[in-house]
């Protein structure tokens, strides 16, 4: 292993590539801990330990900003807006003609469609800037939006030009960040947007362990250093996992020379959707929690809603939380899985290619059979992802309480995702210079 890692630094392009990569990820977490201009710092470090003592809608915000939400620093808002876009944009070039064309156009398209992410990524920052802005004011009209985690106000002397300062300066942190995830892709190595979402997620890991350490004490730290380390093992075995549906090319004379003949495969992954029903099912569970805030503070019919969303759609132990969360997780998997990989279409490039799956005409035949092998492998892939958001959770709720919404499995599922598919692109770095690569 290690003469594997002298290996990347024998060569000149690599290293390059690996140093310009830390330096960008150093430069992200920096920008992670200065401050928007115009807040009290103060407040800044108290509203940062009663979120700590929270948790839940904050825990989850803060774990793709790498606590730049908390810290309310100019990279809050993090690269989420683009990571919310880029998944609208794919959704809606299912049932956008004009989308759907783009995406059939090659590398002409597919700058198009890039643009008008970054043009939603940013209108997504702005009107999330807005929102942080005045959930982050406390004195806000009787509402119970003005104190969502407690008598803490981070903006004093609140008006229209600190509220517009605020936003712009979040939303150009995020267009920053975006432009740092473009450059490593081009420059470095890896997916630039992957990366920084890497570095945000396994930035507290090392101040988490320690958290429980102190409150809990060394039995605690090696139950939890030990579930660590099985969902690693775990997630590193299903993500490696595949179902792949032999292909084979038809023999064909092309002048003086004969082409096909060759047989591959069609690699389907069991985890086909990765870490985004995760996203999404949060993102929706956690709506209400940021709706309720709406409600006027004064009314006990609003105080009811919020307890009963507090005791069974915000704790993570909660029966109904765990089912709800459960089955969104599983519905979200097949419909990602569904736009992402068209079976219909599949088939149709393989009859062009010449290409056909042994046993199965192609066309319709083909198509019927894609989509019914899809299905089978989705709903291991689905249940996975499911057992890996919520059983971490409830069994450090159990055994470690305090730490569940420190070590979610989101965490890791995102961290060994983005870690594999950047150890494969510096592998076949590696290998196209004959060394040896890490992975077997």
């Amino acid at each position: 292993m290690l003469q594997n890692i002298a290996n990347i630094f024998r060569i000149p392009d690599l290293r390059n590539k690996v140093l310009f990569v830390i330096a960008m990820l150093a430069l992200y977490r920096f920008g992670a801990y200065v401050p928007v201009p115009g807040i009290d710092y103060a407040a800044v470090q108290e509203f940062q330990k009663q979120a700590e003592d929270t948790g839940g809608v904050f825990a989850f915000l803060t774990l793709f900003s790498g606590g730049a939400l908390t810290q309310f620093a100019v990279f809050a808002l993090g690269i989420m807006p683009y990571i919310t876009a880029s998944i609208i944009m794919q959704i809606l070039g299912v049932v956008i003609p004009k989308l759907e064309e783009w995406q059939n156009q090659g590398a002409v398209g597919q700058r198009k469609i890039t643009q008008w992410t970054r043009y939603l990524a940013i209108a997504i920052a702005v009107l999330q800037g807005t929102g942080l802005a005045f959930v982050f004011h406390s004195g806000g009209g009787g509402f119970a939006v003005a104190n969502p985690l407690g008598d803490v106000d981070l903006i004093p002397g609140f008006g229209v030009g600190k509220v517009l300062l605020i936003v712009l300066t979040l939303t150009t942190g995020t267009a920053v960040l975006m432009w740092m995830g473009e450059l490593i892709s081009q420059r470095g190595i890896g997916n630039g947007m992957s990366l920084l979402i890497f570095a945000s997620v396994v930035s507290s890991l090392p101040a988490l362990f320690g958290r429980v350490y102190a409150e809990r004490g060394f039995g605690a730290l090696a139950f939890t250093i030990a579930a660590f380390v099985a969902l690693l093992v775990a997630i590193v075995f299903v993500e490696q996992g595949q179902r792949r549906i032999p292909v084979q090319f038809a023999k064909r004379v092309v002048g003086r020379k004969m082409y096909g003949g060759q047989s591959t495969y069609i690699p389907l992954k069991v985890n086909q959707s990765g870490v985004i029903p995760i996203i999404f099912a949060s993102s929706v569970l956690y709506l209400p929690q940021l709706l309720v805030v709406l409600l006027p503070s004064d009314q006990d019919w609003a105080k009811s809603v919020q307890s009963w969303i507090d005791e069974n759609l915000a704790n993570p132990l909660s029966p109904v939380y765990i089912v709800v969360f459960g089955l969104m997780i599983v519905g979200f998997a097949y419909f990602y899985t569904a736009i992402t990989f068209d079976p219909a279409k599949q088939a149709d490039t393989l009859r062009k290619q010449g290409g056909f799956i042994p046993g199965y005409r192609p066309g319709p035949a083909t198509e019927r059979y894609l989509a019914k092998v899809l299905s089978r492998i989705t709903l291991p892939g689905a249940l996975f992802i499911a057992a890996v958001a919520l059983v971490p959770t409830i069994l450090l709720g159990v055994f470690v309480p305090g730490s569940q919404n420190a070590f979610g499995g989101t965490t890791v599922l995102i961290a060994v995702g983005v870690a594999l598919e950047t150890m494969k692109q510096i592998d076949s770095q590696l290998m196209m210079r004959n060394y040896e690569g890490f992975l077997k």
